[in-house]
């Protein structure tokens, strides 16, 4: 029992990967496709299928539990659903993928926690009790890893208003930034089609956002100091 509370997010990192291989050679040999028909096909899908939104907001939420790249799944989100509906689908389920990731630090404690050994997010940790909302809301401006925020917020404790406020208000920049690069590719159209537009503006957004999250940094060392 307490080798499966120690590993269990590993255990099911590797039972997913093992499902999505074991899905994938089925039906790639049942439908006699390479990998690029079937990502097609995939794509297609997602972005073209009624259910398709719902499916991509279902594994954004679940992400959390088998520690998938987030920022993959944004940029997905644009490519498939364009900068309107793929900031809409991504926003729901980031959201609720990290109020998932809370829920299970809330519940598991110290054990959901990925291993930390810095002594300057532990810091955070500490800020994080006695001021939640703008602690967690710089957090997620300087880009600190988004899981261990999320499931630290829970093992704290940390009220849920003003963690889900935080998290909208300090993610969105980067969301935004993330889901017009992928919506730059044109393949929610069906076929790629470079949109330098829009790329400009996520380029423009994801420095400025860097940019203040500097600002806000240096700010915080010199009160520290």
């Amino acid at each position: 029992m307490f080798w499966f509370k120690k590993h269990w997010q590993k255990l099911i990192l590797i039972l997913f990967w093992v499902f999505l291989i074991a899905a994938y050679i089925v039906y790639a040999v049942i439908n006699q496709q390479s990998p690029l028909q079937t990502l097609r096909s995939l794509t297609t899908f997602l972005s073209q299928h009624p259910l398709g939104p719902l499916i991509f907001i279902l594994v954004y939420t679940l992400r959390p539990l088998v520690l998938f790249s987030a920022s993959l799944l944004t940029l997905a989100g644009g490519a498939l659903f364009g900068p309107i509906w793929g900031l809409f689908y991504t926003l729901i389920g980031s959201n609720l993928g990290a109020s998932l990731a809370y829920l299970i630090g809330r519940f598991l404690g110290k054990d959901a926690l990925p291993q930390v050994n810095s002594t300057g997010v532990q810091g955070y940790f500490d800020r994080m009790r006695k001021n939640s909302f703008e602690t967690i809301f710089f957090m997620r401006l300087v880009f600190l890893p988004y899981d261990l925020v999320n499931y630290a917020a829970g093992f704290l404790k940390i009220r849920y208003l003003p963690f889900i406020l935080a998290t909208i208000l300090g993610s969105l920049p980067g969301t935004v930034s993330f889901v017009l690069f992928g919506a730059s590719s044109g393949l929610d159209k069906g076929t790629p089609n470079f949109d330098w537009r829009i790329f400009v503006v996520s380029v423009l957004i994801f420095v400025a956002s860097l940019l203040i999250s500097r600002l806000l940094k240096r700010r915080q060392v010199a009160n520290v100091s």
